[in-house]
């Protein structure tokens, strides 16, 4: 496992959770001990949620994820997933005192006086890689794309509309051989694959790249590298993102060169990763990939 900087890591036995704020995946408010449990359970894969989408509706091994129970128990209530009500806030609150218990635990485990960080100098190195990470040539052309996306859908809603109207005029005239209920399907899954990842695909790389400026300093190179997983995460997501506007290129036709343009930009993308980051495709993903015994 690649060494990252204690601070991002809250270590439980020979388990990590990575502290983690993004919608769905916070860290749980359950007592600590409770937590630990948890790291300790054999059907949990370790480290499974570092190298996903984020897709858990989607995903076939949410009963193996620690993460996922986890959220699941912790903000299964409607009311603690509204941001506008009270519990939400009061979820969030004792999830970040259970956050902090376990970075001082970890803290003193590996003998650091936290007393006697710079937290100033601390920010301030983090800042500067995160602005080394966005003018990456990766992290800037997957920016784009996020922006060409949310420009696309902003200007074609008045299409989304009469390929609905078509879609359902097609239902009731209900002719021989056709499927416009299949059809209508295969669109909304390729429009909600292209909105899901267009974001998604930026974070990974902005990870990625960030991961990979780290590991600079690692000479353990007999590792496999967390930068190849999130970067294999994000040439997934263009894959998958890339097949999508294919089906919606077949949907839209009079708008065929914006779907090719889209396609374009994320092929370059694509081979743009595969050349900064080669041993991305071959990085063995906890619980999603199996190794070759025979490779």
């Amino acid at each position: 496992m690649t060494k990252r900087p204690w601070f991002q890591w809250v270590s439980l036995g020979h388990s990590v959770i990575e502290v983690q704020y993004s919608k769905g995946h916070l860290l749980d408010t359950m007592k600590k001990e409770d937590v630990k449990k948890l790291v300790g359970n054999p059907k949990f894969i370790s480290g499974i949620y570092n190298y996903c989408d984020r897709w858990c509706e989607r995903c076939p091994l949410t009963s193996r994820c620690m993460n996922f129970a986890l959220a699941n128990e912790q903000f299964a209530g409607q009311e603690t997933r509204d941001i506008s009500n009270e519990m939400f806030w009061q979820k969030l609150a004792e999830t970040f005192q259970v956050t902090l218990d376990l970075l001082k635990e970890a803290a003193e485990r590996e003998g650091i006086d936290l007393a006697s960080l710079d937290i100033e100098e601390v920010v301030e190195e983090e800042r500067l890689n995160r602005e080394l990470a966005e003018n990456h040539q990766c992290c800037r052309a997957a920016k784009v794309y996020a922006e060409m996306v949310d420009n696309w859908f902003d200007s074609v809603r008045d299409l989304f509309e009469e390929k609905e109207d078509e879609l359902n005029s097609g239902v009731r005239i209900d002719l021989p051989k056709a499927d416009p209920a299949g059809i209508a399907a295969s669109f909304e899954d390729a429009v909600q694959v292209i909105l899901w990842y267009h974001h998604q695909i930026h974070i990974k790389l902005m990870r990625a790249i960030r991961g990979r400026m780290e590991e600079e300093l690692d000479l353990l190179e007999e590792f496999s590298k967390d930068s190849d997983g999130s970067a294999k995460v994000a040439l997934i997501a263009i894959d998958r993102s890339m097949a999508a506007w294919g089906e919606i290129r077949n949907h839209f036709v009079v708008r065929e060169h914006v779907s090719r343009d889209m396609l374009g930009h994320l092929d370059r993308l694509r081979r743009m990763v595969g050349k900064v980051f080669p041993a991305a495709r071959s990085f063995i993903r906890p619980g999603f990939d199996k190794i070759d015994l025979n490779s």
